[in-house]
């Protein structure tokens, strides 16, 4: 009798837990809502948010404006990386990489030198001329286009921490240069700052 009373409680309380799970699809901005009450690492929204700063501050700016004018035609911008400079290991900067050419394609305003299938094609190109390919459709060593401009830059990441509470606050910075004159077009800076208090309880 009294196992059977154990299991049956058992029961009742899987029964319970299994209940308590609820799960829903969400838009972006609900999605940032919540996840400020559950943790203050980097989100996809913030990434979002600082590109966003980013295309908006290349836009504006006046070197780049005036390069534009100079150039001419359609700039062909190779993306460098930028790097996680932050003290978190699990920053997620590939994010912030593809949004960034996510964004700079989108915009229609630059040919973009595709930077990360570039060993690829090397090695496709070089197959071709091995003689293994109709010499008719093999593609010509030589032929790919040079950059105009490159952009690069970096992130960090100041945190303050005081009984139970931290503020964190993050730097994304890019510069752009004229690949054939090795000269800075233009630079853009945008800030995010994240703050979070921590009770003895947890969370």
């Amino acid at each position: 009798m009294k196992n059977s009373a154990l299991i049956l409680l058992f029961v009742a309380l899987s029964l319970t837990a299994c209940s308590s799970f609820k799960a829903e699809r969400v838009d972006a901005d609900k999605s940032d809502e919540r996840a400020m009450t559950i943790t203050d690492n980097w989100v996809i929204r913030d990434t979002e948010k600082v590109i966003e700063d980013i295309v908006v501050a290349i836009d504006n700016h006046r070197g780049f404006r005036r390069f534009m004018t100079e150039h001419g035609r359609t700039p062909t911008v190779f993306i460098g990386e930028i790097k996680n400079m932050t003290s978190e290991a699990y920053f997620p900067i590939s994010e912030i990489n593809d949004e960034l050419l996510n964004r700079i394609s989108a915009s229609g305003d630059f040919i973009l030198v595709d930077a990360a299938a570039r060993e690829s094609i090397l090695k496709e190109i070089t197959y071709q001329n091995d003689g293994m390919v109709d010499l008719s459709t093999a593609k010509v060593v030589g032929r790919q286009t040079g950059a105009d401009l490159m952009i690069f830059g970096n992130v960090h990441m100041k945190p303050e921490t005081r009984d139970g509470r931290t503020i964190k606050q993050y730097s994304v910075n890019i510069r752009m240069t004229d690949i054939e004159k090795a000269v800075e077009v233009m630079r853009a800076r945008t800030t995010l700052s994240k703050y979070s208090e921590q009770s003895k309880r947890g969370w």
